[in-house]
C-alpha cells in the first residue's frame, strides 16, 4: 500500500543524501523513481539534488504553480514508477501536498518528502505543516547540535557569524548561513525570541 511519507530534520542532518541513497537503492534493483526539489534552491545546479558529501542526481523541479499531481501523473505514463522523492519539502505549499497526497491515494505510487521542519526563528514551513498534519509516516532525520545533544532548531548568521533574528523566511544557503542547535542553545543563541 502506497503511503505518504515525511523524512524532516534541521539543516546539515543528511537529508538529501539520505534521499540518493534510497533512491539510488530503488535504481540499483531495477525500479524507477522520480526526483522532485524546489526549482529556485540552485545551490547544487540547476535541476539537481545534491549532498554536502558530494553526490548528487538530476531531479525536476518545482515552484509555487506546480501541479505536483500532475507532473507524476505525466510521468507514471512514460515509465513505471516505484516510488517519487521530494527534496526540500518545507517549501510545498499545502495545496501541493494535497496534490502529493492525492497522488499516493489515486495512483498508487509511494512518495517520500526530505524537509526542514522549522525555520531559523522556530516557525512550521507551510509545506512542513501541512506533512505534519497529512503524512502517513514520519521520520526524523537526526543530527546534533556542538553539545552532543539531538538538534532541533537552526539558527540563521551573517557573513560575520552573527546570529539573525529578523528577515524573511526563505534564504538559500548551507553551512555558511545556517547552523543546527538544540533547543536550550537556540534559545541561548537567539535571546529566547518570544513565540
Amino acid at each position: 500500500m502506497a503511503k505518504l511519507y515525511f523524512h524532516y530534520s534541521t539543516m546539515n542532518a543528511g537529508k538529501s543524501t539520505a534521499l540518493l541513497q534510497a533512491s539510488h537503492n530503488y535504481r540499483e534493483r531495477g525500479m524507477e523513481t522520480y526526483l522532485i526539489t524546489a526549482r529556485f534552491d540552485d545551490r547544487a545546479g540547476a535541476g539537481e539534488i545534491g549532498s554536502r558529501i558530494g553526490i548528487s542526481a538530476k531531479a525536476d523541479g518545482f515552484d509555487g504553480s506546480s501541479d505536483l499531481f500532475d507532473m507524476i501523473e505525466k510521468r507514471m505514463k512514460s515509465s513505471t514508477l516505484t516510488c517519487v522523492f521530494i527534496d526540500e519539502a518545507q517549501f510545498l505549499s499545502a495545496g501541493q501536498v494535497w496534490q502529493l497526497a492525492r497522488a499516493v491515494d489515486d495512483l498508487g505510487v509511494p512518495i517520500m518528502c526530505y524537509g526542514l521542519r522549522v525555520d531559523f526563528l522556530g516557525h512550521l514551513f507551510p509545506g512542513s505543516a501541512a506533512l505534519l498534519a497529512m503524512a502517513d509516516e514520519m521520520r526524523e532525520v537526526r543530527t546534533i547540535c556542538f553539545c552532543g545533544k539531538k538538534a532541533t532548531m537552526v539558527v540563521r548568521q551573517d557573513e560575520n557569524g552573527d546570529v539573525i533574528t529578523q528577515g524573511a523566511q526563505i534564504q538559500i544557503g548551507g553551512n555558511e548561513t545556517y547552523v543546527s542547535l538544540c533547543r536550550r542553545h537556540w534559545r541561548e543563541a537567539t535571546g529566547d525570541l518570544p513565540q
